[in-house]
Parts: C-alpha cells; structure tokens; sequence
C-alpha cells in the first residue's frame, strides 16, 4: 500500500460518486493562481460534509477556515434554499479569492465571508446572540483547536453535529514528545474530545490523494 495508490483510488472514488464540476475546478486552480496553499478538502471529502450535512438536515453550517471557498460551496450546495453557511478566514487574501469562487458558484446570498481571527468571530457570534448552528466545521490552524471546540459547543443545540479535519497528522500524535505545535494541538484536542460528556465522538483515519491523517467526528448530547 502505497500514497500512489491512495491517490488513484481517490480519484476512482471522485469520478464515480464526487465529480468536480467547471466551479470546484476552477477554484482549486485559483489557489495556485494566488499562490495560496493546496490544502482545500479532496472531492471525496467534500461529497462526504455533504452527506453529513444532509444527515443532520442542517440549514445553519459554520466554518472555520475558509481559504478558497471549495468546502465552503461544496457545503452550501447541500443546504436548502433558506440555507445559510457563516465562514471565517483570517487572511483577507484569502478572503478575497474565497468570495471570487463564491460569487462565481452563484452563492453568495448563501454565504456569509467574515475575515479575522477564529476566536474572534466565535466570541462575537456568542455575544450577539446569534442562533445555534446545525453543522459545524473546523479547519483552521491547528493549536487552538480545542478552544474552537469548546466555543463551537456554544455556538450548538443537542444534535448539532461538529467535525474537524487533520486531527492524526500522518500518525504524528502517536509522537508524545513531539514540538510540532499543530501536533501538539491536535493532540491536546484529541484528548479534551475523549474527556468531553457534552459529545458523542469518534476519530476516522484519512487516507487518499491528500496524504494520512483522519477527522474526528462529534454529536452535541
């Protein structure tokens, strides 16, 4: 077993169930174009938070970490017409590209781009009020992921459904001596998630054309 292979199967699995339309592959082009990094969610990833969003008949999704739109259309596709998807990015270059593909994919009346930090705008939500969220996903830097987690849990209703993405880090949480400080927080992340009664959760292991790694899955009790 190979990463060759992974990735050929990958694409098996995207041409069969996960097609790119001429949106999702523009919007992965426009990164390179910006010199942005190919970090976005695979195809088959992204047909998974659709399905998962489909499962919890979600119309409120938030996002944290936006880059350039692609999981952001790719959820917002699944919503239904009073659907409503709020992203965050920190970096307004990125936020610029983001709200390009967006507009390009027809939804930008279904997509709310807010720019700034993840904390930020989580503890902003919570202040103003704003109404809990069906589907929540995180994909942002990596250290502070168990303080999204728990303002995410705020943000919630009993159901709402929480996923976050490169929790395993090619095996690397296996390091417990590890400085990496993405490692670090994932695992930091991972336990809080074990120890946290307001949750049922899981973690899957990830393989395919974006390398090992696996997303930890969690209903709000």
């Amino acid at each position: 077993m190979n990463q060759q292979l992974f990735e050929k199967v990958d694409d098996y699995i995207s041409n069969l169930v996960a097609p790119e339309d001429t949106v999702l592959q523009e919007t992965i082009q426009s990164l390179d174009d910006a010199s942005m990094p190919q970090i976005s969610v695979t195809p088959v990833q992204g047909k998974f938070l659709q399905l998962m969003l489909l499962t919890c008949k979600a119309k409120r999704v938030l996002e944290l970490g936006t880059l350039g739109g692609y999981s952001t259309i790719w959820m917002a596709r699944a919503l239904p017409a009073d659907g409503k998807v709020i992203t965050v990015e920190f970096d307004p270059h990125h936020a610029q590209i983001a709200s390009k593909n967006i507009a390009k994919a027809g939804l930008s009346d279904r997509i709310d781009l807010r720019i700034g930090k993840a904390m930020d705008v989580l503890n902003e939500l919570i202040a103003v009020g704003e109404e809990t969220f069906d589907f929540i996903f995180i994909d942002a830097d990596k250290p502070p992921y168990t303080e999204y987690f728990e303002l995410a849990l705020q943000l919630s209703h009993p159901g709402t459904m929480i996923i976050c993405d490169n929790v395993i880090r090619e095996g690397q949480v296996l390091d417990k001596n590890s400085n990496d400080e993405k490692v670090r927080g994932v695992q930091r992340f991972n336990q809080m998630l074990a120890d946290n009664p307001k949750v049922t959760a899981t973690i899957m292991q990830t393989v395919g054309a974006k390398e090992y790694d696996g997303m930890a899955i969690a209903i709000v009790n």
